[in-house]
């Protein structure tokens, strides 16, 4: 199978995640004003619930899914076979999940109160049962996982203004939330027969996925209860407006996040080609930009929603949201732990074939999480909530790297860290002063993020960072080919 360009689909990826992006940037403002932080506290409090049931319907497949279709996707047979065990271990894993969320719904208090929600929530695991993202992901499909995407976002941006205009419709906003998620994963289902048999192919070997499966399940375990942990335990400790409130914070950096770990998303099949195939030095080529990108990006996103916590919180959320803002700032350096071990675990751990170390960090994360939370919560509602959310990512990080210490340090040492401190001291100091202005919070925003990105990108510009010419050469080359 021909491969595509690494720039091609992290082109495409990046378009996907600028939407994912540019959604929220315009209906959670409409939305947040709306629903008031009661009701996107309850949205966001059903996500994270379902979220736990979503664990065992998906078991480790997402991720697995993307190594072992990569690895056979040369081979249209052992493809076709490979997706179809895969297929049948999750759908069969969907219904005896959607036979124990009905069971829970029926016994606890607090998700019978919103039985509604939390029913609509829960298709979800329908829409991820049967959409075989990994093997478009595995395929490289980038361009296709865009367009698909994009289309879905759009139709949930209109739905979102048309159905949402009191506080009681939070019930529908959390069904068009799962349209705009999970529903494009219909067309995975229809388009499959491109790539793969759709008939039985037989000698089926179920056993040979199940090892490693519940390796990434319970990979999967830990990081979903040190990233949904929050959330849910809000919800039973404290209330829904403290989880609203600690939403509008995680919404920001989710948003970040995806931008930081958009490189690494399509690296994964590659990293696992590489190593198949044997081609370690390109292996090491690609974990070396890599880091670097983490660096360069999450830095200076970090340092900048730091500063304009404040502004930011108030024009997404409005002014129920003022809460929210100590959260956000305490959360907003887990950008940079969750780049680094997303590159480090997802990109170097998992194509070695060294699952286990990741489980390991991730359930010393969760465990870091859980009684940083027990203590803190209470006391500090959604402030210590984003305080167990930062040690966590930094104990995950520091488990990864020392197990990884051999293979990574030459990485990043590979990063000018001299020029990136720099450079975002010149963003600081070029932007600050606009805070004076008293401006409004939208325009505040634009206008300080055009001098502080600005700054920056001309700092890394003269001390000639060598990713950041590479970009801006290619940028050029494109336009004098238009000319």
């Amino acid at each position: 199978m021909k491969q595509t360009s690494i720039k091609k689909n992290f082109i495409m990826n990046a378009l996907l995640t600028m939407s994912s992006f540019i959604f929220p940037l315009i209906t959670f403002p409409y939305v947040s004003r709306i629903l008031s932080p009661e009701g996107t506290g309850k949205v966001s409090f059903a996500t994270s619930v379902i979220a736990y049931f979503a664990l065992f319907a998906q078991l480790g497949i997402p991720t697995y899914g993307i190594r072992a279709c990569a690895k056979v996707r040369d081979d249209k047979i052992e493809l076709s076979r490979t997706v179809q065990e895969i297929f049948i271990i999750n759908v069969g894993m969907t219904v005896i999940t959607y036979i124990a969320f009905g069971i829970a719904l029926g016994c606890v208090p607090r998700l019978q109160a919103e039985r509604s929600l939390f029913l609509i929530m829960s298709t979800t695991l329908l829409f991820n049962g049967i959409g075989m993202d990994w093997l478009y992901r595995g395929l490289e499909k980038y361009t296709y996982i865009t367009l698909r995407s994009i289309l879905f976002k759009f139709i949930a941006l209109l739905a979102m203004f048309v159905l949402i205009h009191q506080k009681s419709d939070y019930v529908i906003y959390g069904g068009i939330s799962i349209l705009a998620a999970s529903a494009s994963n219909i067309c995975n289902l229809v388009n499959v027969h491109r790539y793969i048999q759709v008939k039985p192919v037989g000698d089926y070997n179920f056993r040979r996925h199940l090892g490693p499966i519940m390796i990434f399940f319970a990979m999967s375990c830990a990081t979903t209860v040190y990233t949904n942990l929050d959330t849910v335990m809000l919800g039973f400790i404290k209330t829904d407006v403290d989880v609203g409130y600690y939403n509008a914070a995680v919404k920001i950096k989710s948003v970040l996040l995806g931008i930081v770990t958009s490189l690494g998303t399509v690296l994964l099949p590659r990293a696992s080609y590489y190593i198949e195939h044997h081609e370690m030095d390109e292996f090491r080529r690609i974990t070396k930009k890599a880091i670097n990108f983490v660096f360069l990006i999450a830095v200076p996103l970090t340092v900048y929603f730091i500063l304009y916590a404040k502004e930011g919180i108030l024009f997404l959320s409005g002014d129920a949201y003022i809460s929210a803002v100590i959260p956000m700032q305490v959360i907003m350096p887990t950008i940079l732990f969750i780049g680094l071990t997303n590159i480090m675990g997802i990109q170097m751990l998992v194509p070695l074939g060294r699952e286990k170390v990741v489980l390991y960090s991730e359930i010393a994360g969760a465990i870091v999480d859980l009684i940083l939370n027990a203590i803190l919560i209470p006391q500090l509602a959604s402030a210590g909530a984003a305080i167990g959310t930062l040690v966590a990512e930094g104990v995950v990080w520091i488990v990864q790297f020392i197990a990884l210490r051999k293979e990574v340090i030459p990485a990043y040492r590979n990063v000018r860290y001299g020029a990136v401190i720099l450079a975002t001291f010149v963003g600081v100091v070029s932007s600050s002063w606009v805070k004076m202005l008293g401006m409004g919070n939208f325009v505040t925003l634009i206008f300080s993020a055009v001098l502080f990105f600005g700054g920056y990108g001309v700092i890394l510009t003269v001390l000639k960072e060598t990713l950041v010419w590479e970009i801006e050469s290619q940028v050029l080359k494109k336009l004098t080919k238009k000319k």
